[in-house]
């Protein structure tokens, strides 16, 4: 698994310089726009974090997931050190799929972990955690995402204090990070979840306040459509910082469910240059195979249609 410096499949990398990017196509015409790989999420525990598509019978869903054509799957992992790595390992190559990313905010979610914790145990944890993940995801070629375990402000901390324990922590992950050549992903997220970067500008803020080349972010269509005023444009502004892209419909239903606007969404994509993954991550209805289903017919415009038969939501399809 993860062999390095893939172009087509944005599979790992011997530099920390994003070995997906692919020459920029301004104004591209949608229909000539690159076919980029795609994920779905799956949990290899259960979670309480509902927008994930797979969790349960961790072979039965991977050979789900390789059956219904995906090209790889987006590891959402609490804790490194419950999986048996050689293992699954050995069942991805089997299956022939890749793991472009790593999901951690299950450590928030199912144990309280964050980087902006006033209590400095914690702080510590959720530093380590991170850590932990490095050596897998570098076996794999993944890039390690920091979603809600990056914190929110608490209680009782200044938002000042709270941005310097996040810029902190981020910093120490890189420089594990960069020994191993793995990258980071920091995910913009909606204000309803945390009041620590909602979006892409102040993503990028971040970025450059940390000033680590193996940072970057992770766009989400779902939490883009919440605090963007255009989509489109938050994603040409983030550019060659775009480490990794989740897609879910506005409604956070599988792509084609809701009222974005993919074909416009996936065209900016293209225009920056971003030939690594697309990554489905939705709610599992109206259940789970569904809405994997659905979802890579309608990226892979296998649909060509309006509606979906068998749930009467769905769009025309097309080609990521």
């Amino acid at each position: 698994m993860g062999g390095h410096g893939d172009r087509e499949t944005g599979r790992g990398g011997d530099s920390l310089s994003p070995p997906h990017r692919l020459s920029p196509s301004p104004c591209l015409p949608f229909s000539a726009s690159p076919r980029l790989p795609l994920a779905i999420v799956l949990s290899t525990h259960p979670a309480q974090f509902q927008a994930v598509a797979f969790r349960g019978d961790l072979e039965a869903n991977l050979r789900s997931i390789a059956g219904l054509g995906y090209d790889g799957v987006e590891l959402a992992i609490r804790d490194p050190g419950l999986v048996d790595v050689e293992a699954l390992s050995r069942t991805l190559d089997q299956l022939g799929l890749a793991v472009p990313a790593v999901g951690t905010g299950q450590a928030w979610a199912e144990e309280g972990l964050s980087f902006t914790d006033p209590d400095a145990s914690v702080r510590r944890a959720a530093v380590d955690r991170i850590r932990a993940h490095l050596a897998p995801s570098a076996r794999w070629g993944a890039v390690v995402i920091v979603g809600l375990i990056r914190g929110t402000v608490f209680p009782g901390v200044e938002p000042e204090q709270a941005w310097a324990w996040l810029v902190e922590a981020l910093r120490e992950c890189c420089r594990s990070a960069a020994d191993v050549g793995v990258r980071l992903a920091l995910e913009p997220i909606n204000r309803y979840e945390t009041v620590l970067v909602n979006t892409v500008a102040q993503g990028l803020d971040l970025v450059t306040q940390v000033g680590a080349p193996n940072l970057g972010l992770l766009l989400d269509t779902f939490h883009m459509n919440i605090e963007e005023p255009s989509i489109e444009r938050s994603i040409r502004a983030a550019g060659e910082r775009i480490f990794h892209f989740h897609v879910a419909d506005s409604n956070r239903w599988y792509p084609g469910a809701g009222h974005l606007n993919f074909p416009a969404i996936l065209a900016a994509l293209a225009e920056t240059g971003y030939g690594g993954y697309v990554s489905g991550e939705f709610l599992p209805l109206p259940d789970p195979a569904t809405a994997a289903a659905s979802a890579i017919r309608f990226l892979r415009g296998e649909t060509g249609r309006r509606g979906d038969a068998e749930t009467g939501r769905g769009g025309e399809g097309v080609t990521a």
